[in-house]
């Protein structure tokens, strides 16, 4: 077993077929796919397809098979943003030229690839198989802290949307339990909290989308353009900047995108520490994403340590839980590959 930070799998190290698997991690814009011998991707197989230009997950893989000129592979997984229910994950923001949204099933994974061993996972789910198998040099430690081989690992979504879940190593194997927790409350402390909290509510309210200020609403690419609109707004003013317009007015020193920043850091380093809590993840919180990345740099300037670490009753927050961000744009393919390796199906 490997673990963040070790030495990652070499083709060596794979058990698979003379076959290779075919594995995709499907976005919001575009759909990657790849072949992986074993827990290994061929990283020249990448491929990326723009979901726009197809009526479903098998258009896609077709296509794949057919440009890659290959009729048959050991297995497939597919992982996708969503809730997994029933074997399939219904994408309700990709329609098809009839307005359907696509479904994620075994099914057409099996009829557009010609796999008897399929799989589908939940994205989040596959960025967690992926831990300990990640180059170490795409590994970038922001919170110092102990981390325990075998324990308990986190792994959290700051991107497009927000979410959470733990890693468990079993006698059985490793379980990475759906979850939706991006949609859980945002954390209210102070005046400004609830300031922002009112603020979120009646922005949302004010497009037609339900106003619940969710933590999705203020950590996600989206997010921070929120987080920027309410600052704005405390100073007297008002934003409608998106949110690389915010990352690139906080790298020139404006002050109401280091307020956004300040907040969104804040807020991470509180949602962190209650999942920490909840999960008690020994060996590790794993941030992914675009956001993760985009604010990475950022982190040490606005606090996040000495946030995640303020004192609560349970001493627990003050020594451990080093939080990592993963630099991988292709983990949640690597996921997919290590769960199919490992006999993972469904």
């Amino acid at each position: 077993m490997l673990w963040p930070g070790t030495a990652h799998d070499t083709p060596e190290d794979s058990m698979s077929d003379t076959l290779p698997a075919l594995v995709a991690d499907i976005g919001g814009t575009n759909t990657r796919v790849a072949l992986a011998d074993g827990k290994v991707i061929r990283e020249q197989s990448i491929r990326r397809f723009r979901n726009a230009e197809y009526n479903g997950i098998d258009e896609v893989l077709a296509r794949y098979m057919a440009e890659e000129g290959i009729s048959d592979v050991a297995g497939a997984c597919v992982a996708a943003a969503g809730p997994l229910r029933h074997g399939a994950i219904v994408m309700t923001n990709l329609r098809d030229s009839d307005d359907r949204p696509w479904v994620i099933d075994a099914g057409r994974v099996s009829q557009a690839t010609g796999a008897d061993h399929v799989a589908i996972l939940n994205d989040l789910q596959a960025q967690g198989q992926a831990l300990g198998h990640i180059a170490p040099e795409n590994l970038r430690p922001v919170v110092a802290g102990p981390v325990e081989a075998g324990g308990t690992m986190l792994v959290v979504g700051l991107g497009t949307g927000v979410n959470a879940a733990p890693v468990h190593e079993t006698p059985w194997g490793r379980i990475v339990p759906p979850s939706e927790c991006g949609h859980v409350n945002l954390p209210a402390q102070s005046d400004e909290d609830f300031r922002l909290v009112r603020f979120i509510e009646h922005l949302l309210d004010s497009r037609g989308e339900t106003a619940h200020a969710g933590v999705e609403e203020v950590l996600s690419g989206r997010g921070l353009a929120n987080l920027h609109s309410f600052a704005a707004a405390e100073a007297g003013g008002q934003s409608e900047a998106a949110s690389a317009e915010v990352l690139a007015a906080l790298a020139a020193g404006d002050a109401t995108a280091a307020h956004a920043a300040r907040l969104y850091t804040r807020i991470v380093a509180e949602m962190l520490a209650d999942q920490a809590l909840i999960h008690l993840p020994y060996g590790g919180i794993y941030l992914i994403g675009g956001m993760s990345l985009a604010m990475a740099p950022h982190f040490a300037t606005f606090g996040l340590e000495a946030q995640f670490r303020k004192p609560r009753r349970i001493p627990l927050l003050q020594g451990e839980f080093a939080i990592t961000v993963v630099a991988d744009d292709y983990a949640a393919l690597t996921g997919c590959a290590v769960y199919l390796e490992n006999g993972g199906r469904g």
